[in-house]
């Protein structure tokens, strides 16, 4: 009886829509969507009751459906504040776009474009014209093809030189490249079989030389961008490996990761591999990301001698794997930055190339208008699987509050916009150097909030 008196106490749909709360809602959301809403809300009052729990009120339950309704139907993926230090934070999207290049985004988002048709002939044109031409300019290569991913262009490269053949790589180049996806099960999917060489610390190029048969379809060369092999260890160039390929016949492809079109060695940084590099010394294939040092939009990018890349071109997986035109528009827009000499206007570059007593000033400032937090000196790493183990030295502004931390970091993720820092000895440290200057009201207004936290 108790049971069946809770359940008549839990209000009708009818009355839940009246509530002046939900009716609010109906401006943003439709009426449908809402009764639905309100429905699971309720089963969920029904389940409670008929297990022993305490009835929902009218109240709790209006407060269920704005908060379901405020956690789904949010515009997604939200802007956040990147405070951690981390340049390219794979969970936050990694490279931030250039003002020109996000303008490029959404002028393609907005109307009509030229993207598979050519204006001066009145036919029908490809997707990767102006985009190939680019990326020829910019590393020396012969042809240039684009997909969505830089797994997609490793595995759509080797589907189409070494499917049904045998693929040779270094056991230290055997990698996880993050999210699960493993070099070897890349290969597995495009068709080819794995041979490995080499011990994980140290190969050399006979160990190449000694494994190829007249069953090899290539040789794949990985640079591993997340992690270090240090001390006693030898690896071949891409150089050796290429000289290998051509006295044997066989096509050496080169994953290089993160893209880097920029001599890291300019700002202090260990060097990394590019493209135009690896091109020069004669691989038939190069593969790399547009989201990491590139600083564009997420893009696998192939580049290389014009008969495979005309391969990969052709094959059907291409057409499953291509790139969109919003992630074309905003590639291309990156890419006329490098051909422009305007590195640094990549947010990413912006970043990197930040000084230390600008961004002593910036941490100072915050410190001023919140009146609050230390200055201590530390460091920003770049992530996203690029240069592993390089660090940028940085200035910090470090908070802490009664509530601890863990309590603060959690306030200032759930602002708005969300701010994201990172915790050290009980101390939430906000890094400048990846927070972009637009942001920086913004920035205070949260951080002054999650301060006035009780």
């Amino acid at each position: 009886m108790a049971k069946t008196t809770s359940l008549r106490s839990i209000p009708s749909v009818d009355r839940v829509l009246s509530d002046e709360r939900v009716q609010r809602l109906m401006e943003s959301h439709s009426r449908q969507a809402l009764v639905d809403l309100v429905r699971e809300e309720l089963d969920v009052a029904r389940a409670a009751v008929l297990d022993g729990g305490a009835e929902l009120s009218l109240n709790d339950v209006v407060l269920g459906v704005e908060r379901h309704a405020v956690s789904r139907w949010r515009p997604r993926p939200r802007r956040v504040i990147n405070a951690t230090g981390v340049i390219l934070h794979t969970n936050l999207g990694r490279a931030p776009l250039s003002a020109r290049a996000t303008e490029a985004v959404g002028a393609a988002a907005r109307a009509y474009s030229d993207l598979e048709i050519d204006l001066d002939g009145g036919e029908r044109g490809s997707r990767q014209a102006h985009v190939s031409q680019l990326l020829c300019q910019l590393t020396g290569a012969e042809a240039a093809h684009v997909v969505n991913n830089n797994a997609s262009a490793v595995m759509l490269g080797l589907a189409a030189v070494a499917s049904g053949g045998e693929v040779v790589i270094s056991r230290s180049e055997a990698v996880e490249i993050g999210g699960g996806f493993r070099i070897p099960d890349v290969l597995r999917q495009s068709g080819a079989t794995l041979v490995e060489v080499g011990t994980t610390n140290r190969t050399y190029a006979k160990d190449y030389e000694q494994a190829i048969t007249d069953r090899t379809s290539a040789i794949l060369s990985v640079h591993a961008s997340n992690f270090k092999i240090v001390g006693f260890t030898h690896a071949p160039g891409i150089a050796e490996l290429v000289a290998i390929g051509k006295a044997t016949g066989v096509p050496v492809l080169h994953d290089l990761g993160s893209g880097c079109l920029v001599d890291t060695a300019r700002y202090g940084m260990a060097q990394e591999p590019m493209p135009q590099h690896s091109v020069n010394s004669g691989v038939d294939l190069a593969f790399f990301s547009g989201d990491k040092l590139l600083g564009g939009p997420q893009a696998g990018i192939v580049v290389g001698r014009r008969d495979p890349v005309k391969s990969v071109s052709s094959h059907p997986l291409a057409r499953a794997l291509r790139i969109d035109k919003l992630s074309l528009a905003g590639l291309v827009a990156t890419l006329l930055h490098y051909v422009n000499d305007e590195v640094e206007e990549i947010p990413v570059w912006g970043m990197i190339a930040a000084r230390l007593d600008e961004l002593e000033k910036r941490a100072r400032h915050w410190q001023q208008s919140l009146g609050r937090g230390e200055l201590a000196r530390g460091e920003s790493t770049v992530g996203g699987g690029s240069l592993p183990g390089e660090l940028l030295p940085t200035w910090l502004l470090s908070l802490e509050t009664h509530a601890g931390a863990d309590a603060l970091a959690r306030d200032l993720r759930t602002s708005g916009p969300p701010v994201l820092g990172r915790i050290e000895e009980e101390r939430v440290l906000l890094d400048p150097r990846t927070v972009l200057p637009e942001e920086e009201d913004d920035l205070l207004r949260a951080v002054a909030g999650a301060l006035d936290q009780p």
